[in-house]
């Protein structure tokens, strides 16, 4: 067994000659610029996640992506609960929590995020109760409680409940025998109080509802209840009404607690920290590590404790004191809780209150080799570099192909992969193995540390391993969020490279749903670059230098600042100059004070930001030419990229403007911690589409949300005659649909 004292001394040699040539050192401050220039990050997150709200308050959402949008608003903020709140208690308790950038102590950040949830949850809440809920009854869709219901309903429950329920559930009492027991986050349950009739003595006991059972049980016009899957065919059948399983479980208590009567019956719901932390001080049993630690997140502290509201103070007391909370951190809310369990309403087969019906299509050059021989995509992209765009191009027809057929195609050689997050039943994954089965060398960098993606990712990876691929895990101490795939070919000329290098994950599903941008090429610089970069992460090359890709952790801030201070000298000495954004979070000190010495300087800077964004906007004398909107809609808006009038002057002999896509986002996780690779466009043609895709998202007449010098967001749907302003996705469906060649 290797000592602790030698581990630690490998350990260190191991960082200061592979993990710290590839960082930079952190920005220094800059001084000249005022203080409270900063928006604070965590308040900024819960002014997206009311943007979110503000999409289901909407009555020209259609109703049942209003409901997607209520269920959207509730899982983002579980997640901002089980991570950035518990991280900021963790901080505050250990004593490590420091001033955050915004000027504001830690403690009055969570002071603010408390005050500002309350008030947002609340809102929520009103929502549904009242404007939702109405609509649906309207559409003959009811959210009924159990009192609501006719007696031949309850009596057809009943029979299920004994049936489907009461075998799965287990009552835990509390008293001297039995402690209080553990409550798993996020989960759904009752605190019942209960009364021994002979002793006259009271009793507490907790029923947890079973997770893996229907949240909502319908029952259709016949009072008939059925399980989820059968909600098309009760659609059929007429209105359709939605009853909480928890209200059924209330009503027949005295299954599980015979003899005694049940004095009162509450819902409560725990969140608890939930972030993972993995001391990666042996690279070798990271996997081992990090099941271990998915193991200790079960039983993180609790940062938030939901009741329904009416909860008695006893329960409220009995409550608050066992799971050792303060009195800011409960939310007193209307049942029932939980919205996440709204999307099965908003599942319901109903196509007039959903988005209408779209399909993506296969990208025009790629429609032109679709129906003939497989290895036709490889003539496709080295016609000419292929720039797609989803979700209007397909990834079944583009990404996906590009790999299946690699793995099948007896003249490849290699495939090298990046997989950050898959789907549960990946033809990624699928293709890899089928391609290490025919004998081709593949490798996958899987990032076993994708958050709240672990456990599939270990899955994964242990699935490719088995089947002969060779799975990296990165560097230690870094995530691995590049989304990159190369594919090494034989061909009559010699080995040729084909790469693809996007802003989204290689997964099938989420590529349905979140817009991103990918670049097929078969440049051999960019090849090249892949190549170094995978060989870098997969063994021992951390001085590698790259033509096409900027890549974090060492070059991405220090490229962008360059070219931030490139189009400020140019602004200074009389050319056009602009700066245009498009990224997910924008916090990074060191960029957001190179925009601002920009902007002092006349550069034009339009930032389209989907989440957070520290940045303020049109303060005199700071940010007066910086403007910053944000498009939210029926797709998650995923993409990055980077544009800038001028070219960074090279040997290549490429002039401007210069277009950057990739996997970062501009935040310290994203340029300090994580392996992020932007790659350069060289397309002319694709160079302007990309303009023009952020200069139409930034453009006055696109519908989006415009960011004020105060930190607030205001929304601009609707022009001075109140007319709807044009949905830039929508606009995006149009124009693709009218492409030549489109191919669904």
């Amino acid at each position: 067994m290797t000592d602790a004292p030698a581990l630690e001394t490998e350990l260190a040699a191991h960082i200061a000659e592979h993990v710290a040539p590839l960082a930079t050192p952190l920005p220094v401050p800059d001084a000249a610029l005022p203080a409270d220039r900063f928006a604070d990050r965590e308040l900024s997150w819960l002014a997206f996640n009311q943007r979110v709200l503000e999409l289901a308050e909407d009555p020209d959402v259609p109703l049942l992506e209003r409901v997607r949008f209520l269920a959207i608003f509730a899982s983002n903020l579980d997640e901002f609960f089980m991570v950035r709140v518990a991280g900021l208690k963790r901080r505050i308790a250990t004593g490590i929590a420091v001033t955050a950038a915004s000027g504001l102590s830690p403690r009055e950040v969570l002071d603010a995020i408390s005050e500002k949830a309350h008030e947002l949850m609340a809102r929520h809440a009103a929502v549904f109760t009242e404007q939702v809920s109405p609509a649906l009854a309207a559409e003959g869709i009811t959210l009924v409680r159990w009192a609501d219901l006719g007696e031949s309903e309850q009596d057809r429950l009943t029979k299920y409940f004994r049936r489907q329920i009461f075998p799965v559930l287990t009552p835990l009492a509390v008293d001297p025998a039995h402690p209080f027991p553990y409550i798993s986050g996020l989960s759904l349950n009752l605190a019942v109080s209960v009364v021994n009739p002979s002793s006259g003595k009271e009793h507490f006991a907790r029923v947890k509802v079973p997770p893996l059972l229907p949240r909502y049980l319908a029952v259709d016009a016949s009072g008939k209840p059925s399980v989820p899957d059968q909600q098309t065919a009760a659609r059929d059948r007429g209105p359709i009404s939605f009853v909480p399983i928890e209200d059924v479980i209330a009503q027949h208590l005295y299954y599980l607690f015979p003899g005694m009567e049940v004095q009162e019956f509450h819902t409560f719901r725990v969140t608890r920290n939930e972030d993972v932390e993995v001391e990666e001080d042996d690279a070798e049993n990271l996997l081992k590590a990090m099941e271990k630690e998915l193991l200790r997140r079960r039983f993180g502290p609790p940062v938030r404790l939901e009741l329904a509201a009416g909860t008695s103070a006893r329960v409220r007391t009995l409550l608050t004191r066992e799971l050792r909370m303060f009195t800011e951190d409960v939310y007193e809310l209307p049942a029932p809780l939980d919205a996440t369990g709204l999307n099965v309403i908003a599942d319901l087969d109903r196509a007039e209150l959903h988005f209408p019906a779209f399909v993506p299509t296969t990208h025009r050059h790629l429609a032109e080799v679709e129906s003939a021989n497989p290895t036709d995509i490889f003539a496709a992209i080295r016609a000419r570099d292929i720039l797609l765009h989803h979700p209007y191009d397909s990834f079944s027809t583009s990404v996906q192909q590009f790999l299946e057929q690699a793995a099948t195609d007896p003249q490849v050689l290699a495939i090298k992969q990046t997989l950050y997050r898959t789907s549960g039943d990946s033809p990624i994954v699928d293709a890899l193995i089928d391609a290490a089965q025919a004998g081709k060398q593949v490798l996958a960098l899987v990032e076993i540390k994708a958050r709240f993606d672990e456990q599939n990712n270990i899955e994964w990876a242990r699935k490719l391993e088995q089947a002969g691929v060779h799975v990296v895990y990165g560097i230690v101490g870094l995530k691995t969020h590049c989304k990159l795939s190369l594919v090494v070919r034989q061909e009559a000329d010699g080995l040729r490279r084909y790469s693809h290098v996007g802003t989204g994950n290689y997964h099938p599903k989420t590529a349905r749903l979140y817009t991103d941008v990918g670049l097929l090429t078969v440049d051999p610089d960019v090849g090249q670059d892949l190549t170094r970069l995978f060989n870098q992460l997969s063994g021992y090359a951390p001085r590698s230098r790259f033509h096409r890709l900027l890549v974090a952790p060492r070059s991405i801030r220090a490229g962008l600042v360059e070219r931030i201070e490139r189009e400020a000298a140019a602004a200074r000495a009389g050319h056009e100059a602009w700066i245009k954004i498009k990224v997910n979070s924008m916090v990074d000190e060191a960029i957001i004070d190179a925009l601002y010495r920009a902007s002092q300087a006349g550069v034009q800077v339009d930032v389209n930001v989907r989440g957070i964004c520290a940045l303020r906007p049109g303060v005199p004398g700071l940010s007066e030419t910086i403007r910053v909107r944000s498009i939210l809609g029926r797709f998650l808006e995923h993409s990055r990229i980077f544009a800038f009038a001028h070219a960074t002057p090279g040997d290549d002999g490429f002039t401007g403007p210069e277009v950057y896509i990739g996997s970062a986002d501009l935040m310290h996780r994203n340029l300090d911690r994580r392996v992020e690779a932007l790659v350069r466009m060289s397309a002319p043609e694709h160079i302007a589409e990309l303009v023009r895709l952020i200069d139409d998202s930034v453009a006055d007449t696109t519908s989006s949300w415009w960011l004020g010098s105060d930190g607030t967001w205001t929304r601009h749907h609707r022009d001075a005659d109140g007319q709807p302003l044009a949905d830039l996705q929508s606009v995006l469906i149009a124009r693709q649909r009218r492409r030549p060649g489109a191919v669904r």
